[in-house]
């Protein structure tokens, strides 16, 4: 498969709702859907009869190659990029990017990054220890003591070895009704939108986002160049006849999408490992810590919808990880799940009718596994972390990272 980044540079305010609120607000989301970006690929390449991607003929042409086929192209959510001076950080300067784990934690009356705050440290390993122990786990601050809370961040990066969090500002947009017939505004007709900002509020920066899609490799230059030659002519969101939605799409030349993540595992492995020992000044563990197994996370990058039996789950349970792996390993164990759940819908434009109500996995849950046949997983892991877990993939959902970096972060190095 063929990686194509995508630079999304915002022009106008992003009406993108998640769900209809009880009253008259629309609430937005805090980044771009997948699901959004490919409904807005596609509309494009219906609208634009004559161009080799509108060959829906006899096969379908490469339209239903990319949407419709047992292998779509995966367009995959769009987070906040880092724009430092007015200017975006290219992802190959980045040392660390993306969802941060839902078993981060920070001082409860200062929480974010270092200088300013008390900065984040995450909890797994040393969450997996203190059970082995015995013991309960309860941190505190590591600089005045105080009580620590869940992180509040949701997307993060890592460059020049200083951590940012990346965010997106909102605001409401309030609107009137207006009356078809006499073309003035109607009385008692009053809305407000939220919308996602086209600049920072207070450094007055251009606000970007960036994603990837991953498709066929006979697919990506094609896809690429369509992309490129319309790159401000997209419109991504509601209320796109009113001015908002506006964006500039900037492409990259296609790579091989291919990950290795050997070395992430080992990393992690050893960190256990290491943090095991520790421990134990704090006595004799309850079980022994064996040395032939591997550990190795998934890290929820986005929402995912996971169903097993059935029925919608929030957990990746050893099954289900070894039938989105296509494998079939016996010692593999589920050792922790930190995860929570919540409730999605949304509108198909193409059908003009609601979406089914999901329940999904919120994205930054996290899955601790182990097994003793590492050699089966140090392939198929890559190629799940490119395909991602769960239903509706190729909108957006189930993107996995697989040990995330920051699970390697502890209390006593907080950043």
């Amino acid at each position: 498969m063929q990686r194509i980044e995508l630079e999304i540079k915002v022009l106008s305010p992003l009406a993108i709702a998640r769900q209809k609120a009880g009253g008259s607000i629309s609430e937005a989301v805090d980044y771009i859907p997948g699901t959004v970006i490919r409904g807005a690929v596609a509309a494009k390449i219906l609208n634009e009869s004559g161009h080799q991607f509108s060959d829906l003929t006899e096969n379908g042409g490469d339209f239903q190659a990319l949407f419709l086929s047992e292998n779509p192209a995966i367009f995959q959510n769009a987070y906040p990029a880092l724009v430092i001076n007015g200017k975006l950080i290219d992802r190959t300067r980045l040392e660390d990017n993306g969802v941060l784990p839902t078993t981060a934690l920070s001082s409860k009356n200062k929480s974010g990054f270092t200088p300013k705050n008390h900065g984040v440290f995450d909890t797994l390993i040393d969450r997996f220890c203190a059970e082995g122990y015995g013991y309960p786990y309860d941190p505190n601050c590591p600089k005045n003591g105080g009580r620590v809370d869940a992180a509040g961040i949701s997307f993060y990066c890592k460059f020049k070895n200083k951590y940012h969090s990346l965010s997106a500002n909102k605001r409401l947009l309030t609107r009137v009704g207006i009356n078809r017939r006499r073309a003035a505004s109607e009385e008692e007709i009053l809305y407000s939108v939220e919308v996602l900002n086209e600049s920072q509020e207070k450094k007055q920066q251009p606000v970007c986002y960036r994603c990837a899609i991953l498709l066929e490799d006979d697919l990506a230059e094609s896809l690429r160049n369509f992309i490129q030659l319309r790159n401000q002519n997209f419109r991504l969101g509601g209320s796109t006849s009113r001015g908002l939605g506006k964006v500039e799409i900037t492409t990259k030349q296609p790579v091989s999408a291919k990950i290795d993540v050997e070395q992430k595992i080992t990393n992690f492995t050893n960190s256990i490992q290491d943090r095991w020992q520790k421990w134990e000044i704090f006595g004799v563990p309850l079980k022994e810590l064996s040395g032939d197994r591997t550990y190795f996370t998934l890290d929820l990058q986005s929402d995912a919808i996971l169903t097993e039996n059935w029925r919608r789950t929030t957990v990746i349970s050893e099954k289900m990880l070894q039938q989105f792996a296509k494998v079939e390993d016996p010692s593999l164990k589920l050792e922790t799940a930190y995860s929570s759940y919540d409730y999605l819908s949304g509108w198909n434009a193409a059908w003009g009718l609601m979406k089914d109500v999901e329940l999904i996995t919120n994205k930054g849950s996290v899955y601790l596994f182990s097994t003793n046949q590492r050699e089966i997983w140090d392939n198929v892991l890559g190629d799940l972390e490119v395909r991602g877990v769960g239903d509706r993939t190729c909108e957006g959902f189930g993107q996995i990272q697989i040990c995330n970096q920051f699970h390697l972060v502890f209390r006593e190095k907080a950043v």
